[in-house]
């Protein structure tokens, strides 16, 4: 897609869409790369992180009895590759990156989650969400 059709297509789409109703989670033993799978990437400095993820809080409920939130929140330093250093030229220091993605809960999981009184409210969001 060109990047005019895309804004188009972006300004076409209904807001405040729920994100959980199409985030499609990974199974819980899914192994290797999750390249092309559900998932979301913020990258910037910490107030613009926060301001992104207060968009998508209906995303925290995927922290439930049935699935759970992979989630990681770094600051971006430079990489060691190959002995060599890599710094990100374009990332301002002390700047942040955020990965989220759902996985579902093994039946091991599932059993202990359910056990906790506070995934419970959660859960049921979650499920009236996805449906």
């Amino acid at each position: 897609m060109k990047k005019a059709e895309a804004i188009e297509h972006w300004n076409d789409t209904p807001k405040d869409q729920n994100v959980l109703k199409y985030f499609t989670p990974l199974e819980s033993n899914a192994k290797g790369s999750t390249y092309g799978a559900c998932g979301i990437r913020i990258c910037g400095n910490s107030k613009f992180i926060d301001a992104v993820m207060s968009r998508l809080k209906d995303v925290v409920d995927a922290e439930n009895a049935v699935t759970r939130l992979n989630l990681s929140r770094a600051e971006v330093k430079p990489t060691e590759i190959n002995g060599e250093t890599k710094s990100w030229q374009n990332a301002a220091t002390g700047n942040e990156v955020v990965y989220i993605q759902i996985r579902m809960r093994g039946d091991e999981g599932s059993m202990t989650a359910g056990f906790d009184s506070r995934l419970r409210e959660s859960t049921e969001r979650y499920e009236a969400a996805i449906s």
